[in-house]
């Protein structure tokens, strides 16, 4: 594979890559340079990348293995820099519901953070990448309805823990 070829096949992927990086790492830098690990790799390797089916696949579970590595590494002690909330716009909404909505979205970001790597590794893909399921299905080797079972308790957990912390439950 020549360089046209590199650039045209994998860099359209970064930005997918750096975002997986930053959900598991929680710090920008970390990303980068996992990211720029993953290109190295890749590039080094670019003679045998025309044997892999999905080039993409390949650098999605590269990009996850090295994170993994990385959290093994510093004893799973991650930072707390969760990725930018939105911004709301201050015309239509009050300080009050501005700051509800930060708070909801601090917490969903811990929630999600919590969830086992593999559950949390697929609700990225599936929710916050769109891959669809047979792209989730090459990335991580698992069956179609495997990942429906794991992106459906996912959800499903999310929306319990959600529901206990703000103690809906409690109150119906």
């Amino acid at each position: 594979m020549d360089l046209q070829a590199f650039k045209q096949r994998i860099l359209p992927v970064q930005g997918r890559l750096f975002r997986l990086a930053q959900l598991f790492l929680r710090n920008r830098e970390e990303a980068e340079d996992t990211l720029q690990d993953v290109l190295l790799r890749l590039w080094t390797n670019r003679q045998q990348l025309d044997t892999y089916h999905s080039i993409e696949a390949l650098a999605v579970q590269m990009t996850k293995n090295i994170c993994l590595d990385k959290l093994k590494a510093h004893a799973r002690q991650k930072t707390t820099n969760g990725p930018d909330l939105p911004d709301v716009q201050t015309n239509d909404v009050s300080p009050y519901q501005r700051v509800e909505f930060a708070d909801s979205a601090g917490l969903m970001y811990r929630l999600i953070d919590d969830l086992p790597d593999q559950q949390k590794f697929i609700l990225h893909l599936r929710d916050v990448e769109e891959y669809s399921f047979d792209e989730i299905e090459q990335v991580t080797g698992l069956s179609i309805n495997n990942i429906r079972v794991i992106l459906s308790r996912a959800r499903q957990r999310l929306r319990d823990n959600y529901l206990k912390t703000n103690d809906y439950e409690a109150g119906h």
